[in-house]
């Protein structure tokens, strides 16, 4: 194995970023109503996007510069990248070898997943919100959910495991299937993660006395199923940002993700790229580094690790939501990346 060279990218409280969130493209083939509107958003052109060859290249100086040993790919929904297999081919072969990890709404994935861990993938996180029709055609304009199922059961045969799911409870709107969501979870093998809303949407509706709490989320699970913290999974978590729980009478594990109630900022290793070469050091900053550019005008790479350094070092103690003076991202998340 190829060692690493180079400085890690440290920022000025002295955390290291390890973990590569790279987004394919902004584009969505849903309209989640607490992402986007109906009608979409002005999409990135194509020749603002990162090409197949440029991304390759920038995660290669993350991974052989400036100690990167993880690489998760986002979107948007990156399964509507065409060369995303070639994406991911490209990612294996790079030694010393990150873990590879995808996010998606999981459209398109049941015809995906097999060539997908054939070309290295090794786990994946899907979006899933309620298991009712009705409730998902509301909340993602679309009626896709049969699709979302089959390819996370796809996903679980090709052996991508652990099959993570991501959930955002809504009050009034789908927090009423917490418990019945860990049912069909522990059913069919996979792992719950019920997520936080976060103000990340493009209409800036977010309220935080509307946003489902991580006490709630508790709450609502209790009402069917004991969660039990496991003190293994509390000494193993290191930076992820979910705090597993057991639950009672079962193997399984539910993770609940905070952000916002229970922020993790101090042990944050997560550096973002978008599907525009600009790097952000934190899901929530107003500041971005333009790496596109530089790599387009001639740039080496020494140099386009200098300028990731420097754009990590400047990253701030923390998200800020709850400051006075907060104010969120003019990007929606479709645009920045998970």
């Amino acid at each position: 194995m190829a060692a690493r060279s180079g400085l890690p990218l440290v920022d000025g409280f002295g955390r290291v970023a390890t973990d590569l969130r790279v987004s394919l493209t902004d584009r969505c083939n849903l309209r989640c109503t607490y992402c986007m509107p109906a009608e979409g958003l002005p999409w990135l052109d194509r020749e603002e996007l990162l090409t197949n060859a440029e991304l390759t290249r920038l995660i290669r100086v993350g991974v052989e510069r400036l100690g990167i040993t993880s690489v998760r790919l986002t979107g948007g929904e990156p399964l509507l990248r065409s060369d995303l297999i070639e994406i991911v081919a490209g990612i294996d072969a790079l030694r010393p070898r990150p873990r590879i990890a995808l996010t998606t709404n999981g459209i398109g994935l049941a015809k995906r997943a097999e060539e997908l861990a054939r070309a290295g993938l090794d786990r994946l996180n899907i979006s899933l919100d309620t298991l009712d029709p009705q409730t998902f055609a509301a909340l993602t304009r679309r009626r896709r959910l049969p699709d979302v199922l089959a390819g996370i059961r796809a996903a679980v045969a090709a052996g991508l495991h652990p099959v993570k799911i991501n959930s955002v409870l809504m009050r009034g709107v789908n927090d009423h299937e917490a418990a019945h969501l860990v049912e069909w979870a522990i059913g069919e093998g996979v792992q719950l993660r019920f997520i936080e809303q976060m103000p990340l949407d493009a209409q800036h509706g977010w309220r935080r006395t509307e946003m489902i709490t991580a006490d709630e989320i508790h709450a609502r699970i209790a009402t069917r199923f004991r969660l039990v913290e496991d003190p293994a999974d509390r000494l193993a978590r290191g930076s992820a940002p979910a705090e597993l729980f057991r639950v009672e009478g079962t193997d399984a594990r539910v993770g609940v993700i905070a952000s916002v109630s229970r922020p993790f900022c101090g042990n944050c290793d997560r550096v973002r790229l978008t599907a525009d070469g600009q790097i952000r050091n934190c899901l929530f900053a107003r500041e971005e580094s333009d790496l596109r550019s530089a790599l387009r005008g001639g740039a080496d790479d020494e140099e386009l690790a200098r300028r990731w350094l420097s754009a990590v070092a400047g990253k701030r103690a923390g998200h800020g939501i709850d400051d006075p003076g907060f104010l969120q991202p003019e990007r929606p998340m479709s645009a920045i990346g998970g």
